[in-house]
């Protein structure tokens, strides 16, 4: 695996599994515990726990131990990082579309 350092290099990172994205897809009705999180897939607990941490050491996710049980949530500010980026690719592809658009137009009006 690559060494990955810049935060939204992480969270990109973590968010290619699809293990991981089922996780995160399922943290932003509330937080659960670790075992209600498994529950849907068909792995041993400790390879799952593997995509958990990968999630919280780039900070996606928090987790805290209650009791017995471990639960987790989102942190919707590593999202908001993300979404960020991704707003200003967007419009900077728009504005290129846009740009390609208007010169097709030139180019059949010439």
């Amino acid at each position: 695996m690559p060494y990955h350092s810049d935060p939204l290099d992480l969270a990109f990172h973590a968010l290619s599994d699809p293990t991981r994205r089922a996780v995160v897809s399922r943290l932003a009705s509330g937080e659960a515990s670790v075992s209600d999180l498994a529950a849907p897939f068909n792995m041993a607990l400790p390879s799952f726990t593997q995509h958990l941490k990968v999630l919280e050491e780039c900070g996606l996710i928090a987790s805290e131990k209650r009791g017995r049980s471990r639960w987790c949530q989102l942190v919707p500010e590593r999202f908001n990082e993300a979404a960020v980026w991704m707003e200003a690719e967007r419009r900077r592809w728009a504005e290129r579309l846009d740009r390609l658009e208007l010169h097709l137009d030139n180019q059949e009006e010439g």
